[in-house]
């Protein structure tokens, strides 16, 4: 049972009001997460722009979605593997790579492999990967940018995925048909 309070546009602090509002207006609804989040106006603008930001990086939508599910599945995120499960609905991402990542399985090529691998060793460690991790990955043809916006996906996901730790953060009804368990 969660203590938090899952905000409406009425009874979020005045902060948060145009934010849920533009948020109604682009999933046509109130994600229970963003409901939550407005309780703490900083993190719910720093998490949608994070988010922003993320999205409009070199990454494709496979590439976003390798480094998003992989975080969300590290962190046993039960709220947002599904969220992402939905959101690589919409931007066509192939269902069997998100059916490998829900399922911690390999990745599909080598490329997409490094960058999970990467990803993980970022999570699991801190930031502090190896020279080899680095060249492993410049040698499938990413650049220090592409490292560089990995952190910028972590940084999103850990306000999420942390969050719903915190808050227990109820599934909202379109995402209940992906529900999530760590296995």
């Amino acid at each position: 049972m969660t203590i938090f309070t899952l905000h409406t546009i009425e009874s979020a602090p005045v902060e948060s009001k145009a934010i849920l509002e533009q948020s109604v207006k682009q999933n046509g609804m109130l994600p229970n997460l963003h409901a939550v989040m407005a309780e703490a106006p900083g993190l719910l603008e720093a998490y949608q722009t994070v988010g922003q930001l993320f999205s409009k990086s070199s990454f494709n939508a496979e590439e976003l979605t390798v480094v998003w599910q992989t975080i969300n599945a590290e962190h046993n995120c039960t709220y947002c593997v599904p969220a992402h499960t939905a959101i690589a609905h919409a931007m066509k991402v192939d269902a069997q790579l998100t059916e490998a990542l829900r399922h911690e399985s390999p990745m599909p090529t080598e490329k997409l492999q490094v960058l999970r691998d990467t990803t993980l060793s970022m999570v699991r460690n801190r930031g502090l990967i190896s020279e080899q991790e680095i060249k492993t990955f410049f040698a499938v043809g990413y650049e220090q940018r592409q490292l560089l916006e990995i952190v910028l996906g972590l940084s999103q996901k850990v306000m999420s995925n942390y969050t719903n730790h915190l808050a227990k953060t109820p599934l909202d009804k379109p995402l209940q048909p992906f529900s999530w368990e760590k296995k």
